[in-house]
This record gives structure tokens, C-alpha cells and sequence, in this order.
């Protein structure tokens, strides 16, 4: 009986925070019985807690009238310094920031909003951690339980758990209806944020009238735990050993990295160096080899380079490492034209089994790698004549695909309609800041649209994570929104964001958000007065751009220097203005602007063109037409 009467204490929730404080961690505080195992507490504070017992303790918040409980509890833990919490004004940039947070720091944050429209905007925002297997906390205010009437911003309509079942296709939800739930969701959340292979973002509904109810009683034992996740490899060594053959016996092969393989970069390189494997990348995976790597065929896909989809068009064999094959990566499917066996290597059994004729490899990349390897390298890799042929035919196309970029990087400013005058290509503009980056070892947020398509492309990187391109959802407005990430890691880093006029506009929050978080970072907006992408798209397929671009000036200098705290440049007309400007700009101690007008039109050396194929537009007949003759 005593046991059970445990929980009924009298420390106040800031008694208790402040004994956890006090004594280092939760797991102690409990251990030395500063704070009992059983516990009675509200919700919120429940779940503060069971957060903090996954290591979760910076918070990203807008609150609102569906949040003040838990809000509470956050100023509380804040102030006796268990958590930290920062506010923004934008949903959508609070996710993006959340989520480069996780992807870039590995610090699993979580973000809390209120019912309604901010909740909609976060569930918005988590496209990108979503699309790109990002894990962090959702945490949203929802209606009450008891059926009193419309809650004001709830989706008005007479059935229940609405955001539930919304958040719930997007990934994985939990409705807190009732609050000893609590442990359930939080087993279920660590899982889902923690996932070795396939993370996104956890969806915790809260109403508003739950918040606040009593536990009685939290047993602070029984909340789980971040969970520690064995490695898994193939316990089928016949199908290693069926992998390893295919790879001997085959000439003409490719390695197709996705974002999975960055983690494994040194085994990757490994197995293509004893091999003889060309390497093709992914928008995301650009550094798993370094740049002037003989092997590196650098990207490929829909945009792709000419070297990667070289390699891609006239492979036979295909190697897939911890690749999705998005339609960009693959060409809507019809990218691999020659190929008649694939090996994939892949946690998730969708992914690993995408292709037909694949020998799949599924568990852990590294741990799968280790294991091919040791089977590769017990006899050596013969380099035949076929093989050969094959490498100098993928080193000539690299060579080609590095004198087609040199030469637009050297082009001068051409004469632009909109502008009225000679400025610089968006090539040439690129290739100056992503080498600024390299030298000051800075790192690199591309923003969806031309930008990013063009960056991809022009990178140089020596090591995985040096650019991060939002390129799973492609959401415009992700990279300016990534700055606001180093203000609140534990370890910064200095970080460039290169961003089209038209992405920086979706969410120029970070101009106000950089100063009351204490951002040290630059932002180069390359404005070309349209949606550069889309334009050259719609050209493309229909010979005409339609309603995307615009007859505005932004004065985007003025626009910066508007915000105390922010120093704004221009970047000049010519390569050499351009670099005075990022001097100038990394010397501020704080958020700067770079202003970059840039070329649009039909000189083929304002842009890097593309070079595969996609399941768009009036292009989709043909497209699916190559698809459903394929055997792959």
C-alpha cells in the first residue's frame, strides 16, 4: 500500500525540475531518489519528461491557445536549464529548422504549434524531414475531447481526431486521448524518429483539455528509453556470395549512391576502388567519393550530369546503395537502358526491392558492405579488356562533363532582358560561392528550384554532408530556413545558403529569426525575376514560359538592412565583385545578404542543362512508353 501511495508527493513541478538539474540527468535523479519512481504530474510535463529521457531536450515553438499547458511546462524546465526552447514566427521555417537540426547535427529536436493553421504549416514543413528520413517530434495542440462544441482553428467538421488522421498519412500519429497513453506513444515516437533506415518525423496530438490532466501515477521507470538499435546484416551468406560473383564476372557496371550511402562513404569508395565500379550520385549524395576521384561519374538522373548519365544509359550491371530511386535519380525508371542484373543494398524492403533481376542485400549498408567486402577482396578483381574499355569510355565522358562545366564557369556576364544588362551566368555565380565555401569550410544549403538544380551539378565536394539540397520534397524556402539550425546545435558551423529570389520569398523569417537566435551565417540570393526551373521546363516541353516570372525589382539589400542586426551586400556584375562581397559579408558577425542578379534566356552557357528524363508534361507518353517496354 505504501508503494502505491509513492507518487503522492509534494514536490512542485519546479521542485522537480530543479532536483533533475541538480542531479545531472533524469536516469540519476530517479537512481539516488531525489524524485520517486512513481510520480503524479500532468501530461505535459509527462512528456516533457519522457522526451528528456530520450535525449530530447531543445524545443522549437510557436505558441498559441491550443498550447499554454505545455508551454508551461517548457518555461519551467527552460529556466531551471533541462531543455532549451527558441521561438520563431513561421511554422514552415520552424520545421526547416528543426529538421537540418537532426539531419545536419544529428540533435533530435522537437517543435511544438498550436491547433489549427500553425499545425497545418508545421505538417506543411514536414515534407522535408519526411521525404528526406529525418527523425524529430511533432508536437501539436489539438481540439478537446469532451464534445462541447467547435474548438476554435479545429477543422470544422462532426467526427473525431481529424489531425490524427491527417498527421497519420504523412507517417505515423498518436492521438493523446487519453493521457495514460503516454508511454505507448513515446515507444511508439523513439522508434519512429530513431529509425536506422527509414526515420521521418512522429506526430504527438495533445488536445487542449488532456494537457493539463493528472497521471496518477507516471512511473518515470516505464517510460522508454532512446532506443538502441542493433545492426543487421545478411544472414544469407549465398546471397553474398551470388553478389560478389555478379561483380566479378561483370565489365560493364555502376555504383548508383542515394542519401543512405553518406554514412558509409569509405566503405562505398572501397568497394568501387577494388572493383573497378564507376560511382554515379545522387543530388544528395555528392562527396560519398571525392570530386576528382577517377571513379566519381558525379550526378545522374532526370538534371544529371553528362558523364553520370553516360555511365547510367550503358551499364549492364547496376549496384544500388541505399537509394530510393526517385524519379529525378532514375529517370522516371528508364535510366538504366542496358542494365540486365541489379545488386541492392538497403534497409527497407520496398526500396531493396524495386528493381526486377535484383540479388537484394537487406539490413545495414555498413554492415552489408563489411561483409561483400571480405568476400571481394579474398581473390582479386580481374580487370579484363571489356572492363577497361569500359573505364576509359567513363573517364572520357567525365572529361567532357569537366570541359563542359569549365567552360561555363569562365563565361562572362551576358545581357539580360529583364535586368536591362550584362550579369553574371547562374553557373559562374555558383561555382564562386560553393569554392568561398570550401576555402572558409563552410557548409552548404541549396534551395529547391533552379538553384539547386544548377548546385548539384557545380558542386565539388570531397566528403559526404559538406552540401545539404533539399531535394526529397524540393520545398522552396528549406535552405534560408536551415540557417537558424547552427544557432541552436551544440556544435555550429558556419553555413551558406544559395537560394533563387523565388525560394528566398517563401520564408524570409530567417531575416528576424537570425538576430533573436544569434544566427552567424550568409545568405546568396541568386535573382533572376523568375522560377527559373519551371520556366525552363515549360520552354522546354512547350516552347513558351507562362506566369512564371515577374516584372518586380526587389531591392534585396534594402530588404536585409530593413532588420537590425543584418548586413546586406550587392554582388556585382562580375566574378570579382561577387568575391569582394563574400569577404565583406563572412566578416559580419551575424546574418548577411548577398544580392546576386543573374542571367536567364537562351544562351546555352547561362545554365548546365539536363541531360535525361522525366515523367512530365507532354513528355509522359514517351516516357511511360520506354518504361513498360523495359524488363527492369
Amino acid at each position: 500500500m505504501k508503494q502505491e501511495k509513492e507518487y503522492n508527493i509534494s514536490n512542485s513541478m519546479r521542485e522537480r525540475a530543479e532536483a533533475i538539474a541538480e542531479a545531472g540527468s533524469l536516469q540519476k535523479a530517479i537512481s539516488s531518489g531525489i524524485i520517486p519512481r512513481l510520480i503524479e504530474c500532468s501530461l505535459s510535463e509527462g512528456l516533457v519528461l519522457g522526451l528528456l529521457k530520450q535525449g530530447v531536450n531543445k524545443y522549437l515553438a510557436i505558441f498559441g491557445h491550443g498550447s499554454t499547458d505545455i508551454g508551461e511546462v517548457l518555461r519551467v524546465y527552460h529556466e531551471a536549464g533541462l531543455i532549451q526552447t527558441f521561438n520563431f514566427r513561421n511554422e514552415i521555417a520552424m520545421a526547416h529548422a528543426a529538421t537540418t537540426l537532426s539531419w545536419q547535427y544529428g540533435e533530435i529536436p522537437a517543435l511544438v504549434t498550436s491547433i489549427g493553421p500553425g499545425a497545418m504549416q508545421a505538417l506543411a514543413g514536414s515534407l522535408a524531414s519526411t521525404s528526406n528520413g529525418i527523425g524529430l517530434y511533432h508536437i501539436y495542440g489539438d481540439e478537446t475531447t469532451h464534445g462541447e462544441g467547435y474548438n476554435m482553428q479545429q477543422i470544422p467538421k462532426t467526427e473525431q481526431e481529424l489531425f490524427g488522421r491527417i498527421t497519420a498519412l504523412f507517417g505515423e500519429s498518436y492521438v493523446l486521448h487519453t493521457p495514460q497513453a503516454l508511454r505507448d506513444a513515446l515507444r511508439r515516437g523513439g522508434v519512429r524518429v530513431n529509425h536506422p533506415w527509414k526515420a521521418g518525423p512522429f506526430y504527438l496530438m495533445l488536445p487542449i483539455n488532456t494537457q493539463p490532466e493528472l497521471i496518477r501515477p507516471l512511473n518515470l521507470d516505464g517510460l522508454p528509453e532512446h532506443p538502441d538499435f542493433p545492426l543487421t546484416s545478411v544472414s544469407d551468406k549465398e546471397q553474398l556470395e551470388k553478389a560478389a560473383d555478379l561483380i566479378r564476372k561483370s565489365s560493364k557496371m555502376i555504383m548508383k549512391t542515394g542519401g543512405g550511402s553518406c554514412a558509409f562513404a569509405e566503405r562505398v569508395q572501397k568497394l568501387a576502388e577494388i572493383c573497378g565500379i564507376p560511382v554515379v550520385l545522387s543530388p544528395g549524395s555528392t562527396g560519398v567519393l571525392p570530386d576528382g576521384h577517377p571513379l566519381n561519374m558525379h550526378v545522374g538522373g532526370s538534371k544529371g550530369s553528362i558523364s553520370g548519365n553516360f555511365a547510367m544509359a550503358n551499364a549492364e550491371l547496376l549496384v544500388v546503395i541505399g537509394s530510393r530511386a526517385v524519379c529525378q535519380s532514375d529517370c522516371s525508371g528508364i535510366g538504366y537502358e542496358k542494365v540486365t542484373d541489379v545488386i541492392n543494398l538497403n534497409g527497407d524492403l520496398s526500396d531493396v526491392s524495386h528493381y526486377n533481376r535484383t540479388i537484394m542485400l537487406p539490413g545495414d549498408i555498413g554492415a552489408t558492405l563489411d561483409d561483400l567486402l571480405q568476400i571481394l577482396e579474398q581473390a582479386p578483381i580481374a580487370r579484363n579488356d571489356e572492363k577497361l574499355q569500359w573505364l576509359d569510355k567513363c573517364a572520357a565522358s567525365k572529361k567532357e562533363w569537366s570541359d563542359f562545366k569549365q567552360e561555363r564557369f569562365n563565361a562572362a556576364a551576358i545581357m539580360d532582358q529583364a535586368w536591362g544588362r550584362p550579369v553574371l551566368t547562374q553557373p559562374a555565380a555558383i561555382k564562386v560561392v560553393a569554392d568561398f565555401a570550401k576555402k572558409i569550410n563552410a557548409v552548404k544549403y541549396f534551395d529547391a528550384g533552379d538553384v539547386q538544380a544548377n548546385g548539384f551539378q557545380i558542386v565539388e565536394d570531397d566528403s559526404p554532408f559538406e552540401t545539404f539540397t533539399e531535394s526529397g520534397a524540393s520545398y522552396m524556402g528549406f535552405a534560408p530556413s536551415a540557417l537558424a539550425a547552427s544557432a541552436l546545435a551544440d556544435h555550429p558551423q558556419y553555413g551558406i545558403c544559395f537560394s533563387g529570389d523565388g525560394s528566398f520569398m517563401m520564408n524570409p523569417q530567417i531575416l528576424i529569426d537570425s538576430v533573436e537566435l544569434g544566427v552567424k551565417g550568409m545568405i546568396v540570393i541568386f535573382d533572376n525575376r523568375r522560377m527559373g526551373a519551371i520556366t525552363g521546363l515549360q520552354e522546354a516541353q512547350y516552347r513558351a514560359g507562362f506566369k512564371t516570372s515577374d516584372s518586380v525589382e526587389v531591392d534585396y539589400v534594402s530588404m536585409g538592412e530593413a532588420v537590425n542586426g543584418v548586413k546586406a551586400f550587392y554582388g556585382g556584375e562580375s566574378t570579382s565583385e561577387l568575391k569582394a562581397a563574400l569577404e565583406y559579408a563572412y566578416a559580419h558577425q551575424g546574418l548577411s545578404v548577398i544580392h546576386v542578379p543573374v542571367y536567364y534566356g537562351t544562351d546555352p552557357l547561362g545554365g548546365m542543362g539536363a541531360y535525361g528524363s522525366w515523367n512530365v508534361g507532354n513528355w509522359c507518353e514517351s516516357v511511360q512508353e520506354k518504361y513498360h517496354s523495359q524488363n527492369l
